[in-house]
């Protein structure tokens, strides 16, 4: 029985290794490629990704999706990516985040024939897999907070795209530990789904990143 405990441990401790191992490797090799904007300033990217996040009932982005959208303004603004690529959850009629997303920038003065939209972008690995397949992107520059930016960065990289990211405002917000938690999870489900490469839940017609953002309104 002793003999039996022991193996068991052994094998529970194992197990423990390999989860945190795969859960760092997937956050610092994308940390890898995080940049500020100072170092990518006068380099150009097919588009900047804006990834969505929750959005008030009366049209309005949250906090952490507006520190998102500024700094991907800040970034088309200073000339790093002549497009933005705002991909949410568009999956109910009634919660719309990139419509959300669309008109912040609009107020803020991006073009709209520089505002291209997924409207299925319901995870971060559904997010890069159609910005690659549909947009046909090979380069872009990431945005979305700190704590995220591994993640997206490896599944970006591991699915063919050139990215490198510049994180929004490092800022506290509510429900912080909340998603610490998720994203250790999240860290994991992406590692096995870079391997596998999983078609997204919607997939649909090519749309040029090079054109005018309109048509994927």
């Amino acid at each position: 029985m002793l003999k039996v405990i022991k193996w068991i441990f052994k094998l529970i401790l194992i197990a423990v290794v390999i989860i945190v191992g795969i859960n760092l490797f997937v956050k610092f090799e994308g940390e890898r490629s995080l940049r500020s904007l100072d170092q990518i300033r006068g380099q150009s990217y097919d588009c900047i990704i804006v990834l969505g996040a929750g959005v008030y009932g009366n049209g309005e982005p949250t906090k952490i999706l507006k520190d998102r959208l500024d700094r991907g303004i800040e970034l088309y603004n200073a000339g790093v990516a002549p497009k933005l690529l705002l991909s949410g959850d568009n999956g109910k009629t009634n919660y719309d985040e990139v419509k959300v997303m669309k008109n912040y920038c609009l107020k803020h003065g991006v073009p709209a024939k520089d505002i291209f939209l997924d409207h299925a972008g319901f995870s971060t690995y559904e997010s890069m897999y159609r910005a690659k397949d549909i947009f046909g992107v090979k380069s872009a520059v990431v945005v979305t907070q700190h704590y995220h930016e591994g993640r997206s960065l490896y599944t970006a990289k591991r699915l063919g795209i050139k990215a490198v990211g510049v994180s929004a405002a490092e800022k506290k917000y509510d429900g912080d530990e909340a998603r610490a938690i998720r994203e250790f999870l999240s860290r994991e489900k992406a590692f096995v789904q870079c391997l596998v490469k999983p078609e997204p839940t919607f997939l649909g017609d090519k749309i040029d990143i090079t054109g005018d953002g309109q048509v994927s309104w």
